[in-house]
């Protein structure tokens, strides 16, 4: 069997740096846009925002009182750098996302002892070569940024402090306390987070090249077990860093359904990039071995997971709405009834699940490389309007918004994102040619 590689040529190579550089420039300008009609303004955490709500209903009252006290004692930076900040933070969440999920479809194929998707599994790897990058970014943005990503880095943890921070202040300082400045706990679990995965990254990568060589397969048996052991770190590690990342944006709130909630932004995102990779190297030229069947598969797994995203989105909502208690709908109020946020709310389930679900519904839509490439870029989307919608409105309060800024960011991410997997994607095999399962998934029917 001829050996398949991908050609990332120089006109792909231009368009992209076509992609990030128009990126670039709308950032540029929206930063001027935004430091010009932006200033200092008294920093409210989530609580004060809504103590008229809160302190409405009789409950957690003394509690609200000296949260809105503390707010008091510093003030926030100007809302140009507090949009760039969040800009920044959203799109390293996502990107990794993105990764991680490339090293997880993959690990899950040899887990499951899956062989209908040999032929496709150097896509989603190459996808994971983005994680060294986004480690030193997201530690980098953290350094930088903290303090206006983050509530709970303030000095909040004295004798008058905001109790709720005190309460979980172990979570992100231990060994040192709330006093010392430096949350060694958190700082600690992301490091290890990406020092892990990129572990796990280099293992299965090597062992997938190196049965390119000499076919042999105890690199099949080795894979199998590297993936088991990471599935095992992964179903932990996600949860963490989901909460640490987002969730503790608003640190007076919690959802005991975010770290699924997360996962499954991140897999919806993560699935529907893998297909439409796979449909246009397919109508490229590339991947002779991919038919209609196996992007059947990929569509429904884009269709499938739309669904769970959704379950998971409403079965939070409907916890917190129907349980009524403050300190959790308060979430959801800032989000329903602020103007900078309201729209994106109702146009999430529209884009990730609505379209998604009556695009891909019947078996011929998810056969056609036409829909796919219509259908996924929606869902890349709706997911970036979803991390939008769980990350800015805790940074930004009322002063958020969707401009030249953000979408410029995103395009640069993109851009980047997009030469550091077609790069890796061209410096090996296409198809791994040794798979031992690969005459069954060339013969995949359903």
């Amino acid at each position: 069997m001829t050996e398949e590689k991908y050609l990332f040529k120089p006109e792909t190579k231009k368009l992209i740096a076509i992609v990030g550089g128009v990126g670039l420039l709308l950032v540029v300008l929206g930063l001027w846009i935004a430091s010009s009609g932006g200033g200092h303004v008294e920093e409210h955490a989530l609580l004060d925002d809504n103590s008229t709500l809160l302190t409405s209903i009789d409950h957690s009252s003394t509690l609200v009182s000296e949260a809105a006290a503390e707010g008091e004692h510093h003030a926030e930076s100007p809302i140009w750098k507090r949009r760039l900040l969040a800009s920044l933070w959203q799109n390293n969440v996502m990107f990794t996302g993105l990764a991680i999920i490339g090293l997880f479809f993959v690990t899950i194929q040899y887990a499951a002892s899956a062989g209908w998707s040999a032929p496709i599994k150097r896509i989603p790897l190459s996808m994971a070569s983005w994680l060294p990058i986004a480690g030193v970014l997201m530690i980098v943005v953290w350094f930088i940024g903290s303090h206006d990503i983050f509530h709970w880095t303030h000095a909040l943890y004295g004798e008058d402090g905001d109790e709720i921070l005190k309460g979980k202040q172990a979570f992100f300082f231990w060994p040192l306390d709330g006093t010392s400045g430096l949350p060694l706990f958190y700082i600690l679990r992301m490091v290890i987070f990406f020092a892990v995965w990129y572990l796990f990254f280099i293992w299965i990568k090597r062992e997938m090249l190196a049965e390119d060589v000499d076919g042999l397969t105890d690199h099949w048996y080795k894979l199998r077990k590297y993936s088991a052991l990471f599935l095992i770190f992964f179903g932990v590690s996600s949860s963490v860093s989901a909460w640490d990342w987002v969730m503790s944006i608003d640190p007076h709130w919690f959802s005991t359904m975010f770290g699924w909630y997360v996962f499954a932004s991140w897999w919806v995102m993560g699935l529907a990039f893998i297909t439409f990779t796979v449909a246009k190297l397919k109508n490229k030229g590339y991947l002779p071995m991919v038919n209609s069947n196996h992007l059947h598969d990929l569509g429904k797994f884009v269709f499938a997971f739309s669904i769970f995203w959704t379950y998971i989105w409403f079965s939070q909502f409907l916890l917190i709405y129907y349980a009524n208690i403050p300190e959790e709908t308060v979430y959801f109020v800032q989000r329903l009834t602020t103007s900078p946020y309201s729209w994106v709310f109702y146009l999430n389930i529209v884009l990730n699940f609505v379209l998604p679900f009556l695009l891909f519904m019947t078996r011929d839509s998810k056969r056609q490389i036409t829909i796919i490439t219509l259908v996924c870029p929606i869902v890349l989307v709706g997911h970036w309007f979803d991390f939008y919608l769980m990350i800015n409105p805790g940074i930004m309060k009322e002063d958020g918004g969707i401009g030249l800024l953000e979408i410029g960011m995103t395009l640069v991410y993109g851009a980047a994102f997009v030469y550091v997997m077609l790069s890796s994607l061209s410096k090996m095999p296409l198809v791994a040619k040794n798979h031992p399962m690969l005459q069954e998934s060339v013969h995949h029917h359903i």
